[in-house]
C-alpha cells in the first residue's frame, strides 16, 4: 500500500501522511517558512522593488507587471510584513483595550464600539480582561506597552495609574472609560453614576416606597462608589432615613448578592424596593424575588437582556455603551492626531427605562 495515500483511523479521522502535507506552495519547507518579497520578485520575473511599489500601492508599475505580481503573491500567499513599516513610520497601527471582563454583557457593545473606530481609521484593536485586579491590569497594559501600540482605552481596576506616566510621556495616547484614571491626569469618559442612581431611586422614592435597599459592588470602584452616593441622595433629598441594613456593598458573586438581599426582605420591617448597583447584581436579586412570597419593587443600574419579557419587565438605570466606547476611541484617535493638547473629563447621560418593576407600589 502507498503510505502517501490518505487512511482513516478507528473514529472516521482523516490521516494524511507527514510527507503529503507539503504543498506546492512551499516545496521542501514545513512550518514557519513564509515567502518574502524576494519569493514573490523570483516568481514574477520583476525586481524587489517593484514588488515593493506594488504592495504598497506606490505608483510607477504598469497594469501588466501589476497583474504579474498579484498573480504571484496569491500564488505563494504572500503576506506583508508590517514590522520594517513599524520601525520607518514609530506607528503600529494597533491599540490596546483593557477591561474588566471580557464575558460581561456590559462591555461588549463598548468593546465593539472601540474596535470599529480602531478600524475606520485603520487601526487593529487587541483587548484583555483585568479581572478585577490591579496588579494584572498593570501587568497586561505594560505588556501592550511593550508590544508598542499606539494608544490605550483602560477600564481601571486600580487606583494609581502613575506607573503609566512613562507611556505617556513617550507618545503613548490614553483614555481610560467608565473609571477615571488614579494620581495622573488622563482622559476620561464615565456615564452620569451618581445621576442615574439618584434618579432610580427618586422614581422607587415616587411610587411610594419609603425602605428602599441598595446592593452594589465593591466600595472601592469608581462606580459602586458613586451610584451609592446617589441613593443616599435621594433618600436625603426625601427626609427618609437610612437604615444600615438596607446598604450592601461588596463583590458581586452571586452567594454574597443572595444572602444581602434576603437579609434585606427578612425581618419585622423589610424593605419594599430594591436599587441594584450593576447588572450581574440585578441577575441575581431577580432570582431571589422570584422565591418570595411578597412583591418587591426593584430598578437596576444597567440593561439586563432578556428584561422587557419577565413578568414584571425590569425597570432599569441604562447607560449606553456603545456610545462610551466610541467617545474614548474617538477621543484616542484625536490624541494620536495631535488635535488635542489638554485631557478632559466628558461625562455621558443615563436614561431611566420603566418596564414595570419599578412601578409596583409598597406591599404593605
Amino acid at each position: 500500500m502507498d503510505s502517501r495515500i490518505p487512511v482513516a483511523d478507528r473514529t472516521g479521522h482523516r490521516i494524511v501522511p507527514e510527507t503529503t502535507r507539503r504543498t506546492d506552495r512551499f516545496p521542501g519547507t514545513r512550518y514557519g517558512n513564509r515567502p518574502t518579497m524576494k519569493d514573490v520578485a523570483a516568481r514574477a520575473g520583476v525586481g524587489l522593488k517593484t514588488v515593493s511599489r506594488v504592495v504598497n500601492g506606490e505608483p510607477g508599475v504598469t497594469p501588466e507587471t501589476e497583474r504579474r505580481v498579484q498573480e504571484a503573491i496569491e500564488a505563494l500567499g504572500f503576506r506583508r510584513n508590517d514590522s520594517a513599516r513599524v520601525l520607518r513610520k514609530g506607528r503600529t497601527a494597533s491599540i490596546g483595550l483593557v477591561l474588566e471582563d471580557l464575558a460581561d454583557p456590559f462591555y461588549g457593545p463598548l468593546s465593539r464600539a472601540v474596535e470599529e473606530v480602531a478600524r475606520a481609521h485603520g487601526a487593529l484593536l487587541i483587548n484583555g480582561s483585568s479581572a478585577e485586579d490591579a496588579d494584572r491590569e498593570q501587568e497586561l497594559v505594560l505588556a501592550l506597552c511593550a508590544r508598542r501600540v499606539d494608544g490605550l482605552v483602560v477600564i481601571p481596576a486600580g487606583d494609581d495609574h502613575r506607573y503609566l506616566e512613562p507611556e505617556i510621556k513617550a507618545g503613548v495616547a490614553t483614555v481610560f472609560v467608565d473609571r477615571p484614571a488614579g494620581h495622573i491626569d488622563a482622559d476620561v469618559v464615565v456615564s452620569d453614576n451618581f445621576g442615574g442612581a439618584r434618579d432610580g431611586v427618586r422614581h422607587l422614592i415616587t411610587h411610594g416606597h419609603r425602605r428602599i435597599g441598595f446592593i452594589g459592588d465593591m466600595p472601592r470602584i469608581h462606580t459602586a462608589a458613586e451610584r451609592l452616593r446617589g441613593y443616599r441622595t435621594a433618600m436625603e433629598d426625601a427626609g427618609i432615613p437610612v437604615a444600615d441594613a438596607w446598604m450592601s456593598l461588596g463583590v458581586t458573586d452571586p452567594g454574597r448578592v443572595r444572602r444581602a438581599a434576603r437579609e434585606m426582605l427578612s425581618g419585622p420591617e423589610p424593605v419594599t424596593a430594591i436599587f441594584t448597583g450593576n447588572n450581574r447584581v440585578t441577575v441575581t436579586v431577580i432570582r431571589v424575588l422570584a422565591e418570595h412570597a411578597r412583591p418587591v419593587a426593584l430598578v437596576g443600574f444597567d440593561d439586563i437582556e432578556l428584561a422587557d419579557l419577565l413578568q414584571p419587565g425590569v425597570t432599569v438605570v441604562a447607560q449606553d455603551a456603545a456610545a462610551l466606547g466610541r467617545t474614548a476611541a474617538e477621543r484616542l484617535f484625536r490624541q494620536l492626531d495631535g488635535t488635542l493638547i489638554a485631557p478632559e473629563r466628558i461625562e455621558l447621560p443615563t436614561r431611566l427605562i420603566t418596564r414595570g418593576s419599578g412601578e409596583l407600589p409598597p406591599a404593605d
